[in-house]
């Protein structure tokens, strides 16, 4: 057992690419993803960009001026923010929010 008490010698699990390409089989799922995926590619940037910055939740919160809970419940993709929270969020890890209807 290595030290996090995981087995070495278990197998590689199963990569996210070969679950999502079954799950892309489904209509109905496929549907609902194509329609979240807007959604979830700003929270990845996000993401990305506060991980590049070497940024906590919380460090990103007060920057914000908001609480740590909301930066949390927006990358877990439970919070719904307005363009506004957006804004302020890109501002404070020096990005811009683009939008483009097409």
């Amino acid at each position: 057992m290595s030290k996090r008490g995981v087995d070495s010698k278990r197998k590689p699990s199963v990569k996210f690419e070969e679950i999502e390409e079954q799950l892309m089989k489904d209509e109905e799922f496929r549907v609902e993803y194509e329609k979240l995926r807007p959604r979830y590619k700003v929270i990845s940037q996000i993401i990305e960009a506060r991980n590049t910055q070497n940024l906590t939740q919380e460090e990103l919160a007060f920057r914000v001026g908001t609480q740590k809970s909301n930066i949390s419940r927006f990358e877990s993709g439970s919070y719904n923010p307005s363009l506004d929270f957006l804004v302020k969020v890109a501002k404070s890890l020096g990005k811009e929010v683009h939008i483009e209807i097409r």
